[in-house]
């Protein structure tokens, strides 16, 4: 070999140990890591105390906080919906949360994240809770995903079995290592896919009740059970850093973490903390739907605050352009672009942001810019059970104004003082009243069944029952007297 060929041969070498990723796409990876009921006050860079989450006070610190990010809606599945194809849970159908027993799922002609980066050659895979449909039909593999490795729906749910890929694994799961079990097959898909572009979405099962944390984390804390397992999360984020670093691909990825919706807080201890915002999940007041979240993205902005309402919704667009990827033109659209936050640049012109109700049957209030508008409710008694008990539903109340710059508590209503600003966003409201399915609104629970004809059984059942308990009461009847007689034989 000459000279020549000799010094070209170092020069690649050096290369590739100094740029041993950055060589291989310009395109970005995207990782996105939900968690479940997360509250505000549940993280350290949100003014947590008591939970120590280095992790992602961390990616703050190199990247983005957002204080004012929003989820796309108080509960799970419409949520995790929106996150994913950036529309509106009401125009796919879905009014609630799935159950296990559901027949519909998301619908098929949804255009998700991960279609439409499969058509811009990313690997796909998706770690975790999926919740948009049970039925093999709706199951992530028919929505994108190249990988699945998780569970179907809610941890409190029946026939909790772990996916491996499209096979049930039929064995019972321990929920003290879910954690772990879902961090280390997301780092499994980062190792096997870091010599190409990849979308990986991690969504945790936890906090979301029933709680567990693995042994090294129990007793961590100093907010009990609950805090211990969100500290197993944070340390989740950090072991999946650790995994981009070691691939060589973390500065070219865009890393997001982010919780569906708010804490659930009829759960006390086992619910989280909504860190001063007014309520929690299922309601419509800022606790429900305004969620932690922090990202990086190497060669973006570092150490900054993004004060501007950003949403779930705005994810999709936001991923199109910096992947190069084009937005499907052929629905309505209701994210935007926010890709100048992470070059330092705003969020751009406010859009109004719409908090659905717990059952999508309306619209309840409207954000836009700084102001709030929540629409009166009136008492009445299913609303007060649902208020006083489950925290479901809201307390009855007039016409709210509310200006969450300067009070993010939504404790001050000053409709009375800004009558214009309440005409105006009355009209935005309305407009969100427009918001109707496409199609039908989906079956988010099984139908109950037809029992007609079943009298005879139960009558016959009952007589069995009837006879057992007879035959079982002469036997106790009989011990009892002969118990009695032996007695008075011992102690006459």
């Amino acid at each position: 070999m000459n000279f020549r060929n000799w010094v070209a041969l170092l020069c690649t070498l050096g290369a590739l140990l100094v740029f041993p990723a950055q060589a291989r796409t310009e395109k970005p990876n995207i990782v996105i890591i939900l968690a479940d009921d997360l509250g505000y006050g549940d993280i350290g860079a949100f003014g947590a105390t008591d939970i120590a989450t280095p992790h992602i006070d961390g990616l703050a610190e190199r990247g983005i906080r957002f204080t004012d990010f929003y989820a796309a809606h108080n509960v799970c599945s419409p949520s995790r919906a929106s996150l994913l194809t950036g529309r509106h849970s009401k125009r796919m159908g879905i009014s609630h949360v799935f159950q296990d027993s559901s027949p519909d799922g998301m619908p098929l002609e949804e255009v998700t994240i991960a279609e439409m980066l499969k058509d811009e050659g990313y690997a796909t895979g998706l770690v975790g809770k999926w919740h948009l449909g049970s039925q093999d039909r709706y199951m992530p593999w028919n929505q994108g995903f190249d990988s699945f490795q998780g569970v179907p729906y809610s941890n409190d749910m029946g026939n909790f079995f772990w996916y491996d890929e499209q096979e049930i694994v039929y064995e019972p799961i321990d929920q003290a290592y879910l954690t772990q079990r879902y961090t280390e097959k997301a780092v499994d898909f980062i190792g096997a896919n870091k010599e190409e572009p990849f979308f990986l979405y991690l969504a945790h099962s936890m906090p979301h009740v029933p709680i567990y944390a693995s042994p090294d984390f129990l007793g961590t804390s100093e907010r009990g059970l609950y805090g211990d397992v969100v500290q197993e999360l944070d340390w989740s984020v950090g072991q999946v850093v650790k995994a981009l670093e070691d691939a060589g691909v973390l500065e070219n990825t865009l890393v997001l973490f982010t919780s569906d919706n708010g804490p659930w807080l009829p759960m006390g201890s086992h619910g989280g903390e909504t860190g001063g915002l007014r309520d929690g999940k299922g309601t419509t007041f800022d606790g429900g739907h305004k969620v932690p979240t922090v990202a990086y993205l190497g060669g973006g902005v570092s150490g900054v605050t993004v004060a501007a309402p950003v949403s779930m919704l705005d994810l999709l667009p936001t991923i199109a352009n910096l992947t190069g990827a084009t937005v499907p033109g052929d629905r309505v659209i209701d994210g935007r672009d926010v890709t100048g936050v992470f070059t330092g640049e705003d969020a751009g012109d406010p859009i109004p942001y719409f908090y659905y109700e717990a059952f999508n049957s309306q619209v309840d209030a409207v954000r836009l810019g700084e102001w709030k508008l929540k629409r009166e409710r009136s008492f009445w008694v299913p609303d007060l059970i649902m208020s006083t008990i489950l925290r479901w539903g809201e307390f009855s109340h007039e016409e709210l104004l509310f200006n969450l710059e300067s009070d993010p508590g939504e404790t001050e209503n000053v409709i009375d003082d800004n009558p214009d600003i309440a005409e105006k966003l009355r009209v935005v409201l309305a407009e969100g009243d427009q918001i109707e399915a496409d199609g039908r609104m989906l079956v988010m629970i099984g139908t109950g069944a037809d029992r007609a004809g079943y009298e005879r059984l139960l009558i016959s059942a009952g007589v069995v029952g009837l006879v057992l308990i007879s035959a079982l009461l002469v036997i106790l009847f009989g011990l009892w007297r002969g118990g009695k007689g032996l007695l008075r034989k011992v102690f006459p």
